[in-house]
């Protein structure tokens, strides 16, 4: 089955354009890459403003292509180095829409006119035409290597401009660039948060940048030009703050030229290592079908059948987005570089681009059914970082670094939900002791200072909350939780014993005067609110949406708050949002506080009160085009919710085995299992079949596992991995 046609990378690609909401839209890229690959070869619109992918349908230009690219993220983004633009005939020598490096002396920029008419993208490829030129631009790509084909119009002088200091959210501090022949050239690019990137610079990210190109076509003229000058054409080197090449070509009618680029962050070596294993003996064509290949197989994972053929659509791009991220870091030889600059191998694949606080809710629990091998990576990834810092594991972690973005301890959350799913061949002594001494807030560890990422650490160990903020509070309490669950496991009776008596504690922030959960002050005291839709003390949500943050005790937090109290308040917290909305007051599902909350009805005894709101958010947050996302993507966390929820179920709490129920999307479905890491028990297949299309029929009146009637509404993840069958007997 080609599954791969089904994949629309234009799904979700809004930038920061929507006055209606902080965070504009999906955010995704619409660029060619393989599935975890270094490489994401994607156009640029604009380098600027809250558009983390320089990518943005709403805008009309493009200014180039660059090599790497972040997903569905805010804060300004990062990456989309070595920027390529294809022109004919001379031009400004700034692109016109980077806001970043604003004009000196130029007027109009090189950047291009382009129309979603003449664009394309599908698996693995994306094409434009250029208006201004006439120039129709080709992207592929391969796992470290991106190539690009322009096919120019005839009689015209051809040429590329490289914007080697070009980079989303900033600029490159320093390039170092060598044309090795007339054909052939390789540089270095430094990036240091002095020159912007994630959050501007306030996520403290930097990195280096090599990389290796090859022309088909050879340059005829080549100039460098910094600051909007040309140099002196007989340079075949040049390096500083703003690199700029410009190149002309002798070339016949209707001619093509094709880059070939390959990447790494390693060292030139590598760079050169990678295109000779990737790209060097390979054409457009065959990269292209190679690529689009990798995506079929990628998505065997999950096969599904249904009559609905947007649906179809939606949910294999919503698992090709969630087989993006975490990617590869190092090169074809199995090297990668520290932060620090140290060069190490590692007999794993070592990844990068961990959206920590987004990704633990639907998307790792994804993971660990279709790819607990990209799991097992990313948590040796995380611990050699943390062990390499003596820290807590990274928060959001990009090119090694955590940048701190958003709240919580979500790597310890992941790691002790993989190892209790059996997902451990890493050292798991050192991630527990890791985990240990970030949760007890410790001040070393292994007899060196140990950096701790939580704040009012002091506060926090003693009393379970933190001053002023219910978000960072109820997050502490879930990765207090996930400890217990993992102390247990190990036969750490004490350490066990400590947070599960902590975990209780979410009980003394819940406010009996608002009825909600709220904010303490440093004495202890209840910050005052205007009523529940107040922010105060929340991150990226309200005190109404926070409220429900106790995914490990809902039974408990709805009998504090009431139960039928706490139904109604869950009916109003559904029936009064807008689902498509780019923001929520109540229920956001563009927001990650929101998710799962659905398949609390399931444990409250209300399992078609499930299956109705998430069927609702299924159809309503989710939609074909541009707009398709309701909000930002985050690194493959809303995509995630979807394919776990068209499956049928979802994880509410981790660390616990329970997958709650909801009324599949399809009729059937396939999940292949991995006996490497599950135990496959009963086949090596989990194959979920509905009696009748769940889309006439949404209600769930019986369900079957592997021929026993179930009298609940969740599997546990060793009946999923086991494998065998989940049969649905549906009702109107």
């Amino acid at each position: 089955m080609d599954r791969a046609r089904y994949i629309d990378p234009m799904i979700g690609t809004v930038g920061d354009e929507q006055d209606t909401s902080m965070h504009g839209g999906g955010k995704t890229h619409p660029g060619a890459c393989t599935p975890g690959g270094m490489v994401q070869l994607s156009p640029d619109t604009v380098t600027g403003g809250d558009n983390g992918t320089g990518y943005n349908y709403c805008q009309n230009t493009i200014e180039g292509f660059s090599f790497n690219h972040m997903s569905g993220i805010g804060w300004y983004g990062d990456l989309g180095n070595i920027q390529i633009m294809p022109i004919v005939g001379q031009t400004d020598l700034r692109s016109g829409s980077n806001e970043e490096v604003p004009f000196v002396k130029g007027k109009k920029g090189w950047r291009s006119e382009f129309s979603h008419e003449r664009e394309q993208a599908s698996a693995g490829y994306y094409s434009v035409f250029l208006d201004r030129y006439g120039i129709t631009a080709e992207a592929t790509a391969t796992e470290r290597t991106g190539i690009l084909r322009l096919t120019y119009p005839e009689n015209n002088k051809a040429g590329i401009i490289f914007n080697f200091s070009r980079r989303i959210a900033g600029h490159a501090d320093f390039e170092s660039i060598k044309i090795i022949d007339n054909k052939h050239i390789e540089g270095h690019i430094h990036c240091t948060p002095n020159g912007g990137g994630f959050g501007r610079g306030a996520g403290g990210i930097g990195y280096e940048l090599y990389f290796y190109m090859e022309l088909s076509t050879p340059m005829a003229e080549t100039v460098f030009f910094s600051n909007e000058e040309h140099l002196d054409k007989r340079l075949n080197e040049f390096e500083g703050e703003d690199v700029g090449l410009l190149a002309y070509f002798d070339k016949d009618k209707n001619d093509q030229i094709t880059v070939k680029c390959a990447v790494s962050y390693v060292d030139l070596e590598g760079a050169r290592l990678n295109f000779h294993k990737e790209c060097e003996n390979i054409d457009f064509d065959s990269a292209h079908m190679e690529t689009a290949e990798k995506w079929n197989k990628a998505l065997e994972c999950v096969d599904v059948e249904g009559n609905n053929e947007t649906d179809k659509t939606i949910f294999y791009t919503c698992l090709y987005r969630s087989l993006l991220d975490p990617r590869t870091s190092m090169d074809a030889d199995g090297r990668y570089r520290t932060a620090d600059g140290k060069i190490k191998s590692a007999d794993y694949t070592h990844r990068t681009m961990f959206s920590g606080w987004d990704v633990y809710r639907s998307e790792f629990p994804l993971l660990t059914i279709i790819r607990p091998d990209m799991v097992n990576d990313e948590i040796n990834s995380l611990l050699n970082i943390a062990l390499s810092n003596n820290s807590s594991f990274p928060r959001w972690e990009l090119m090694g670094i955590d940048s701190g973005c958003m709240v919580g301890d979500p790597g310890l959350i992941v790691f002790a939900d993989s190892f209790l799913k059996g997902i451990k061949s890493y050292d798991v002594d050192k991630a527990y002791e890791i985990c240990l001494a970030s949760s007890k807030c410790a001040n070393e560890l292994y007899g060196k200072p140990f950096v701790l990422k939580r704040p009012y650490s002091e506060k926090y160990r003693s009393d379970a909350y933190v001053p002023g903020c219910i978000s960072e509070t109820l997050e502490f309490l879930l990765a207090d939780y996930c400890m217990y669950r993992l102390a247990a496991k190990l036969g750490r009776k004490e350490d066990a014993d400590y947070f599960l008596e902590r975990v209780s504690s979410y009980k003394n922030n819940f406010n009996p005067i608002t009825g909600f959960m709220g904010a303490r002050n440093e004495n202890g005291d209840f910050a005052p609110v205007k009523d529940e839709y107040d922010t105060y003390g929340c991150v990226e949500s309200n005190i109404f949406q926070q409220s429900w943050f106790v995914p490990y005790d809902v039974i408990g937090l709805c009998d504090m708050m009431g139960k039928e109290r706490a139904i109604s308040l869950l009916e109003k917290l559904f029936s009064q949002a807008d689902f498509g909305a780019l923001w929520n007051e109540n229920y956001n599902h563009s927001n990650e506080p929101c998710h799962n909350i659905t398949h609390y009805f399931n444990i409250l005894g209300l399992p078609r009160r499930t299956q109705y709101w998430t069927r609702r958010v299924q159809k309503e947050a989710y939609r074909l085009g541009a707009f398709g996302f309701c909000g930002n993507e985050d690194v493959g966390q809303l995509s995630a919710w979807y394919v776990l929820s068209a499956l049928g179920f979802a994880q509410v709490c981790p660390a616990n085995e329970e997958y709650y129920i909801n009324t599949p999307l399809f009729k059937k479905a396939k999940i292949t299992l991995d006996p490497e890491y599950h135990s496959c028990k009963v086949a090596d297949t989990l194959e979920i079949e509905c009696d009748k299309d769940p889309l006439d029929y949404p209600y769930i009146a019986e369900m079957y596992h592997n021929g026993i009637r179930l009298d609940r509404y969740y599997l546990r993840y060793s009946e999923i991995t086991a494998g065998g069958k989940l049969e649905f007997k549906l009702t109107k």
